[in-house]
């Protein structure tokens, strides 16, 4: 049995040190598809349209801005989530008990201020401990064994993005989707009238090194299109009802679930309360003073649900 359950650790953790690896490759592979995408739609097909004159090129320059427009919206979705910490729990922290209401707020404390003889006993039920970071943690916070630390509001390890994606980057992982499955379509509607020639017998401009660019690139984009738009349905779905994906494995059996306040502040929780940054990744100043959800420490719940312990 020992043996048995050293092997099934090594193998994890040999699986975890793969996914770090792999975080990598998967960003060059994502600027990849915006090489190829780019290359087809603006240099081989809509730029040179420019020049044509006429109803082609109005569409042509048309394509060209929403083509430019999303790319910009999409790379800065993608490189904020890449680059933003999802949130940690903070050093020496420690949940504190309300005695009359059973509820915890988030604390914490300095050095010189924390006493392990006055922390919360983490065997109590309301009291969430990780063992292998050895430490309490806030709610809803999970440990991901890819990163080897705890995660605030942790929804998954995305590998595309070599990052958690938790509560201080989930906004900008949903406007990533977002801005994805509007590119990729707009790519491949764009390509779809050249795709069909392609296998026609209609004749098509370009070099063969041109034409296969083109061909590559309305797969690619389609397959991603495709793929992207139903992942983006299920986190719409999570947040409507204030939950992640880990949540939503967790609480699958439970009715009711003591952070769901309405879609409307549902949404909120995640994208803030003014809507001009609603569509880009960032938050207003008034939102992350008044917002203690978007920091990822403490988050309103319903008092009559409070006494559960996810």
């Amino acid at each position: 049995m020992y043996r048995s359950g050293a092997v099934m650790a090594w193998n994890v953790f040999k699986f975890c040190t793969a996914l770090r690896g792999l975080g990598s490759i998967m960003i060059l592979l994502v600027l990849g598809v915006v090489g190829v995408s780019y290359y087809a739609v603006v240099l081989s097909i809509y730029g040179p349209a420019l020049t044509s004159g006429g109803l082609e090129s109005f569409i042509a320059l048309l394509v060209l801005i929403m083509f430019h427009i999303l790319l910009v919206m999409l790379l800065w979705s993608y490189f904020s989530v890449v680059l933003t910490d999802p949130g940690g729990v903070p050093p020496n922290y420690r949940p504190i008990v309300d005695e009359e209401r059973g509820d915890m707020d988030g604390l914490t404390l300095t050095g010189s201020e924390f006493n392990p003889l006055t922390t919360p006993n983490p065997t109590n039920a309301r009291i969430r401990y990780c063992r292998k970071c050895n430490q309490m943690k806030p709610p809803r916070c999970h440990h991901c064994s890819v990163c080897g630390r705890c995660v605030l509001k942790m929804d998954h390890h995305c590998v595309w993005v070599v990052n958690c994606v938790g509560a201080q980057n989930y906004k900008y992982f949903l406007l990533f989707l977002f801005y994805t499955i509007l590119e990729t379509t707009l790519v491949t509607l764009s390509l779809l009238p050249y795709f069909i020639s392609f296998f026609s017998d209609g004749e098509v401009a370009g070099s063969p090194g041109a034409l296969a660019t083109t061909f590559l690139a309305f797969v690619l984009n389609l397959a991603f299109a495709l793929s992207v738009l139903g992942f983006l349905i299920m986190h719409i779905s999570l947040v409507s009802g204030n939950t992640t994906t880990i949540e939503a494995y967790e609480k699958k059996t439970t009715p009711k679930w003591r952070y769901d306040l309405g879609r409307k502040k549902n949404f909120e929780q995640v994208f803030g309360t003014v809507q001009k940054y609603w569509f880009i990744p960032a938050y207003s100043d008034e939102d992350l003073r008044r917002m203690p959800a978007l920091q990822g420490l403490e988050y309103p719940s319903k008092p009559e649900l409070d006494s559960q312990e996810f």
